[in-house]
C-alpha cells in the first residue's frame, strides 16, 4: 500500500472488496463485558474470533475490553482504526480475510492502572480473561506457585493500586468489587499453563492472602478459575504481513494478524457471572480439560518447542522450513509418539489422527512461524511441554533419548551463541542466569548440563535424576561433536 492509503476504520467499512467478511452485527449496540489482559496476537486471533462470532449470534453485552500491561504499540495501532482489525487465514491454497470487530477499546496498564483497575471493577464485566505468556504469572513454573519474590509481585503488594502484573491488576479489581458488594468476574486463564484455572487460582489467591486473609478466602471462595485449553497457530506479523493485507483490503490495517485454518478451544464450564453462548460458536465446554491440555502441551507444544531449538541451531529460520527436512518431520513424530504413551484421554479420542494433524500443521508453507520466536521463554515452557512426559516415561523405564535431545537443544541455545559462533538473542526471564551459568561451564556438555539442571525454578528435584542427567549430557555432548543436524538425523535413524 502507498503511504496515503486510507485507514481501516468503522466509517469505510462499505469500501472492502465484496471477499472481505466484516463484522456480522451493530457494532455500536455492543457494550463490554469481557477484560482481556494480554492484548497480543494469539488473543486477537483466537478468542476474539469467538467472541466476534458470539456478538453475531446476538451476544451483544459481551465486547471485549483489550489490556496491555506493558507496551502501548497495540493500542497506538489499532485506536485509529476504531480498534478493528484483520485476522488473514493462511493456507497452501490461499489466504481468506476477516475484519474482527469484538475489541471495543484498548488499555495500557502502565500508563493508567487506575483506569484498568476501575474497567475491571465495573459490574458489566463478567470475565477477565488472559493471555500474558507464562512468565506473565509471576510465578514459579515447576511448583505452580506465586514467586513473592519476583519484582512484580514485590513492587505490587507494595503498590496495591498501581500494581504491574497480571495477579496484581486481577487481586486489586476483586478487591475493589468486593468494596462495592460486587460479585466477583470469572478468571479464565488461556496459557500454556498446566492446569491453568487451578494453577492461577492459586497464584492470585496466595497474591491476594498476602495483602488479607480474609481477601483471599473471599476470592477462593467465590470466584471461578475454569482451567482452559487453546490452540492456533499465531506467527509475529511482519511489514510484508502488513502489505499483503492493506492490498488485500483497500486499505491500511497496522496491526493484522496472521493464523492458520485450525483452531480450537476447550473449556470447563464453571463461570460465575454467565457467559455468552461459547458452544455456538464452536468451543467444546466440558467438565474437566486436564486430558486435553495435556494432549496439546505434550504433544504440540513439546514437539513445537524441540522443533524450534534444534531447528533453529541447525539453521532454518521458520518451523515450516525445518519440516522441509525428513529428519527434523521425523523428531516432531517421535516426541509426540514418545509423549502419547503418558497420556490417558476420554474414550473416542483419536492421538493418531491428532498427531497427524499436528504434522500437516507444522509443515504450513504460508504460515512464516519462526523458531527464534517458539525458542522464547523456555524456562517458563519447558516443565509444562517436556519435564512433565520426561518424569512419565522414567516412571515408567521407558527410554527418553528424543526429549532429552530436545532439551539439550535449549540448553545449547540458552548459552546464546549459535554453531557457528554467531550472538543468540536469548529472550528469558532467566537469560542473565543462564548466561552465567554458560560462561563458567564453556562449551563442555559435562559441565554445563549439570549446571542447567541444577537451576531449581526450571527443573526442580527432577534436574537431580541421575538418568535425566546421563541422556541429556549425552545429547549435549552429540550436540557440541555434530551438530544439531547432524544429531537429529543420528536419533531418528536408530
Amino acid at each position: 500500500m502507498r503511504p496515503g492509503s486510507k485507514r481501516l476504520g468503522r466509517a469505510n467499512l462499505d469500501r472492502l472488496p465484496p471477499g472481505i467478511r466484516r463484522p456480522a452485527y451493530d457494532r455500536s449496540r455492543v457494550t463490554s463485558g469481557i477484560v482481556h489482559l494480554g492484548l497480543g496476537a494469539f488473543h486477537r486471533a483466537h478468542q476474539a474470533v469467538v467472541i466476534d462470532d458470539c456478538l453475531a449470534a446476538g451476544a451483544t453485552s459481551w465486547g471485549i475490553v483489550g489490556a496491555s500491561l506493558r507496551s502501548p504499540d497495540t493500542r497506538d495501532a489499532l485506536a485509529p482504526q476504531d480498534h478493528l482489525y484483520t485476522v488473514a487465514v493462511r493456507a497452501a491454497e490461499g489466504t481468506e480475510h476477516r475484519i474482527i470487530g469484538a475489541l471495543l477499546d484498548s488499555v495500557v496498564a502502565r500508563e493508567s492502572p487506575a483506569r484498568l483497575i476501575e474497567r475491571m471493577a465495573d459490574p458489566a464485566i463478567r470475565i477477565v480473561s488472559l493471555t500474558v505468556t507464562e512468565k506473565g504469572y509471576c510465578h514459579t513454573p515447576q511448583t505452580g506457585d506465586l514467586d513473592e519474590r519476583h519484582p512484580d509481585v514485590v513492587h505490587d503488594l507494595n503498590n496495591f493500586d498501581a500494581p504491574r502484573s497480571a495477579p496484581g491488576f486481577i487481586v486489586a479489581a476483586l478487591a475493589r468489587r468486593r468494596a462495592l458488594g460486587v460479585p466477583p468476574f470469572t478468571v479464565l486463564s488461556c496459557d500454556n499453563l498446566a492446569a491453568n484455572g487451578h494453577t492461577v487460582q492459586r497464584i492470585v489467591t496466595q497474591f491476594a492472602a498476602l495483602r488479607s486473609k480474609d481477601l483471599g478466602k473471599w476470592i477462593a471462595d467465590t470466584a471461578a478459575f475454569p482451567s482452559t485449553m487453546v490452540d492456533r497457530i499465531v506467527p509475529e506479523t511482519t511489514d510484508s504481513d502488513r502489505d499483503a493485507v492493506s492490498s488485500a483490503l483497500g486499505l491500511r490495517d497496522a496491526w493484522p494478524v496472521m493464523t492458520e485454518p485450525f483452531t480450537q478451544w476447550v473449556v470447563e464450564d464453571r463461570f460465575t457471572a454467565g457467559r455468552p453462548d461459547l458452544a455456538a460458536a464452536g468451543v467444546e465446554l466440558v467438565t474437566d480439560v486436564k486430558p486435553f491440555e495435556l494432549m496439546k502441551l505434550r504433544l504440540l507444544n513439546a514437539s513445537h518447542s524441540a522443533l524450534a531449538y534444534l531447528g533453529y541451531l541447525a539453521g532454518y529460520e521458520t518451523i515450516a522450513d525445518t519440516m522441509l527436512d525428513p529428519h527434523f518431520a521425523r523428531l516432531a513424530a517421535q516426541v509426540m509418539e514418545e509423549a502419547a504413551v503418558t497420556l490417558t484421554m476420554p474414550a473416542g479420542t483419536d492421538l493418531a489422527a491428532y498427531r497427524a494433524s499436528l504434522l500437516k500443521r507444522f509443515a504450513n508453507p504460508a504460515l512464516h512461524h519462526r523458531t527464534w520466536q517458539i525458542a522464547m521463554d523456555g524456562s517458563q515452557k519447558l516443565p509444562q511441554r517436556l519435564l512433565g512426559a520426561i518424569q512419565d516415561r522414567l516412571a515408567s523405564n521407558l527410554p527418553i533419548a528424543t526429549h532429552a535431545l530436545a532439551v539439550a537443544g535449549w540448553m545449547r541455545y540458552v548459552t546464546g551463541l549459535d554453531e557457528k559462533g554467531r550472538t543468540i538473542d536469548v529472550r528469558d526471564p532467566l537469560a542473565a542466569e543462564f548466561a552465567g551459568l554458560a560462561g563458567e561451564a564453556g562449551p563442555v556438555a559435562e559441565r554445563l548440563a549439570p549446571a542447567l539442571l541444577g537451576v531449581g525454578k526450571v527443573f526442580g528435584p527432577l534436574g537431580a535424576e541421575p538418568r535425566l542427567r546421563e541422556a541429556v549430557t549425552a545429547a549435549l555432548r552429540r550436540l557440541y561433536k555434530d551438530g544439531a543436524r547432524r544429531s537429529v538425523e543420528t536419533l531418528v535413524s536408530a
